[in-house]
């Protein structure tokens, strides 16, 4: 399967290794706390910080200091969460990434893999609200291959901020809609969390896109620069086949509308309601045109059966 994931703009963090790993003690000295490096400025919660280099040796395992506890929900997993964050090296005292200067937080299904070990399992059962400090062993970051400006082997240090924890629902519900256009695909009602059905004619397919309720909820219309979770099954008009489907993994994925190529997607999105299950055919002009991309031949007709399951 090639996932539709691919085509979004994303940070440094969508990128993991495989390893697992616990909480560890450190010493402390003026430039340390807790075992990890002090936070020198900006140590509320919201404010940029800034992170003093890591002295003597990194912990060996996952440690997790929270710098301040929030009143919010516990992050549990399988949740979609919304964070900001800085990242640094032990041994730096520049930051690789953050989301303060861009302004924008980032989006994840906690415990869903699209992340280092070392967040999905740092993030869990903290507090919305909260603000931590995060110590990553190679093992749970990038691992001996390291990764753009992060050396192999590098010790990560983390300060995140918990800004939203969101429960997502197994499927689409609300009301289904006839489908009655026999020269449409038709998609299966379903909400059992399994994959709906998606059936495409043997008629030519649309020249402009389409983007109809297949099961139509009633929560807000999303917009343009909402991050959406979904499920989805995507198909080639050409012959029916699925190409990508989010329900073999089990695991629903973020779409942050503002970094998401695929245009005929964005657009069929944008408009509906959270909570909804949409069909989207997009074609060619609304896809990749003449280009062939991901072993999609070119000047292909897209057909996708979309659950909106909820928003950040």
């Amino acid at each position: 399967m090639r996932r539709l994931a691919g085509l979004l703009v994303v940070p440094l963090l969508l990128l993991s290794t495989a390893a697992c790993g616990s909480d560890d003690k450190g010493s402390d000295s003026a430039s340390m706390t807790n075992g990890l490096p002090a936070i020198t400025a900006g140590a509320k919660f919201g404010e940029k910080p800034t992170l003093a280099k890591g002295e003597g040796a990194p912990p060996k395992e996952l440690k997790v200091n929270v710098i301040s506890e929030g009143k919010g929900a516990v992050t549990k997993k399988g949740d979609a969460i919304q964070v900001n964050y800085l990242g640094q090296a032990w041994d730096s005292t520049t930051p690789f990434d953050n989301s303060f200067d861009r302004g924008q937080p980032f989006d994840l299904t906690l415990g869903a893999g699209s992340v280092i070990k070392g967040w999905d399992q740092g993030l869990e059962g903290q507090k919305v609200g909260s603000r931590i400090e995060i110590g990553i062993p190679p093992e749970l970051g990038y691992g001996a291959q390291g990764q753009g400006d992060i050396k192999p082997n590098a010790t990560l240090v983390f300060v995140v901020d918990i800004l939203k924890s969101v429960t997502i629902p197994k499927s689409a519900t609300g009301t289904p809609v006839a489908q009655e256009n026999k020269d449409l695909p038709k998609v299966g009602t379903n909400t059992d969390g399994k994959a709906p059905t998606l059936t495409v004619p043997k008629s030519a397919p649309p020249t402009k896109l389409v983007s109809n309720y297949v099961i139509e909820s009633t929560g807000e219309a999303v917009k343009p620069t909402d991050t959406v979770v979904v499920n989805y099954v995507a198909a080639l008009w050409k012959d029916g086949k699925v190409f990508d489907s989010t329900y073999t993994t089990g695991k629903p994925t973020n779409f942050p509308l503002a970094n998401l190529t695929l245009k005929g997607l964005k657009d069929g999105l944008v408009g509906k309601k959270v909570g909804s299950r949409v069909l989207i055919v997009a074609p060619p002009s609304e896809a990749f045109g003449n280009e062939e991309k991901q072993g999609i031949p070119k000047n292909s007709t897209l057909v996708f059966a979309v659950d909106i399951l909820t928003k950040m």
